[in-house]
């Protein structure tokens, strides 16, 4: 391959400015990892919410100690989902003081999928996407300074639970 100057200004240019983009600590030189993100965001060790594979398991791991059915939180996934790939849900909480979002299946090889810190002023309400391994129920739970509170409702899988 033939190089020629302008070729090596370009190369050098280049150089120097990603130098000093990462010198000035506008690129990171590492990438965060899922514990330290948590960390940064709940003091403590967040890995135990991940760990747990029951809704009760989850309220003991997030500090409650059970959860009561709630017509206040509301729960929007659709009654089928073609694919379990993308399954969107939406969860809106009425109960006032509304500290935490979290939702989770217990059918996940990890059942909780999101747990959403809500700050004092603002409207509790979360919406993703989320993988369902196969037909199950997805749950809401919402945490206030009364306790936890839940709704659930199931979703059919039809095709490709999890991308497969």
């Amino acid at each position: 391959m033939k190089s020629n100057r302008r070729d090596f200004l370009k190369l050098a240019g280049g150089g120097s400015a990603l130098a000093l983009l990462v010198g000035s600590g506008w690129i990171p030189t590492r990438a965060w990892a899922a514990d330290d993100v948590l960390h940064a965001l709940a003091p403590g060790d967040s890995r135990k919410e991940f760990e747990a594979h029951t809704i009760d398991e989850l309220v003991k791991a997030l500090g409650g100690t059970q959860a009561q059915l709630s017509k206040d939180v509301d729960l929007t996934a659709p009654d089928i989902a073609e694919n379990g790939a993308v399954v969107p849900v939406e969860v809106q909480s009425n109960l006032p003081n509304t500290k935490l979002i979290a939702i989770a299946c217990e059918k996940n090889p990890n059942a909780l999928t999101a747990a959403c810190h809500i700050p004092d002023g603002t409207e509790p309400y979360v919406s993703l996407r989320m993988k369902l391994a196969q037909t199950a129920k997805v749950t809401a739970l919402v945490q206030t300074d009364k306790g936890f509170f839940y709704a659930e409702r199931l979703v059919k899988v039809t095709l490709g639970g999890c991308g497969g």
